[in-house]
Protein backbone atom coordinates (compact mmCIF):
# COMPACT_ATOMS: atom_id res chain seq x y z
CA UNK A 1 0.00 0.00 0.00
CA UNK A 2 1.30 3.45 -0.88
CA UNK A 3 -0.04 6.93 -0.24
CA UNK A 4 1.81 9.83 -1.80
CA UNK A 5 1.73 12.69 -4.27
CA UNK A 6 0.44 12.08 -7.77
CA UNK A 7 3.60 12.14 -9.90
CA UNK A 8 1.79 12.99 -13.14
CA UNK A 9 0.35 16.09 -11.48
CA UNK A 10 3.80 17.07 -10.15
CA UNK A 11 5.37 16.78 -13.61
CA UNK A 12 2.54 18.79 -15.17
CA UNK A 13 3.00 21.58 -12.64
CA UNK A 14 6.76 21.45 -13.15
CA UNK A 15 6.23 21.95 -16.87
CA UNK A 16 4.17 25.05 -16.09
CA UNK A 17 7.12 26.38 -14.06
CA UNK A 18 9.47 25.77 -16.98
CA UNK A 19 7.08 27.63 -19.28
CA UNK A 20 7.07 30.63 -16.93
CA UNK A 21 10.87 30.66 -16.77
CA UNK A 22 11.15 30.47 -20.57
CA UNK A 23 8.74 33.41 -20.82
CA UNK A 24 11.06 35.54 -18.68
CA UNK A 25 9.97 35.13 -15.06
CA UNK A 26 12.92 34.89 -12.67
CA UNK A 27 13.00 31.54 -10.82
CA UNK A 28 13.51 33.37 -7.50
CA UNK A 29 10.15 35.09 -8.00
CA UNK A 30 8.19 31.84 -8.40
CA UNK A 31 6.47 30.56 -5.25
CA UNK A 32 7.25 27.16 -3.80
CA UNK A 33 4.28 24.82 -4.18
CA UNK A 34 3.34 21.81 -2.12
CA UNK A 35 1.78 18.73 -3.77
CA UNK A 36 -1.94 19.29 -4.19
CA UNK A 37 -3.08 15.86 -5.36
CA UNK A 38 -2.37 12.57 -3.57
CA UNK A 39 -3.18 8.99 -4.54
CA UNK A 40 -3.67 5.72 -2.68
CA UNK A 41 -2.39 2.56 -4.39
CA UNK A 42 -3.03 -0.91 -2.96
CA UNK A 43 -1.37 -4.12 -4.17
CA UNK A 44 -3.93 -6.83 -3.32
CA UNK A 45 -1.79 -9.70 -4.64
CA UNK A 46 1.06 -8.87 -2.24
CA UNK A 47 -1.35 -8.32 0.65
CA UNK A 48 -2.84 -11.76 0.04
CA UNK A 49 0.63 -13.35 -0.13
CA UNK A 50 1.43 -11.81 3.26
CA UNK A 51 -1.95 -12.83 4.73
CA UNK A 52 -2.97 -9.20 5.25
CA UNK A 53 -6.68 -8.52 4.93
CA UNK A 54 -7.67 -5.29 3.21
CA UNK A 55 -11.11 -3.97 4.22
CA UNK A 56 -13.49 -3.49 1.28
CA UNK A 57 -14.10 0.14 2.27
CA UNK A 58 -10.37 0.85 1.89
CA UNK A 59 -10.30 -0.87 -1.50
CA UNK A 60 -13.24 1.28 -2.59
CA UNK A 61 -11.40 4.49 -1.65
CA UNK A 62 -8.15 3.53 -3.41
CA UNK A 63 -7.23 5.40 -6.57
CA UNK A 64 -5.54 2.33 -8.02
CA UNK A 65 -5.82 -1.35 -7.06
CA UNK A 66 -3.18 -3.77 -8.34
CA UNK A 67 -4.60 -7.27 -8.62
Amino acid sequence: MSYGPDLVDLFRRGAAYVGKIINGVKPAELPIQQPAKFELVINVKTANALNIGIPPTLLARADQVIE
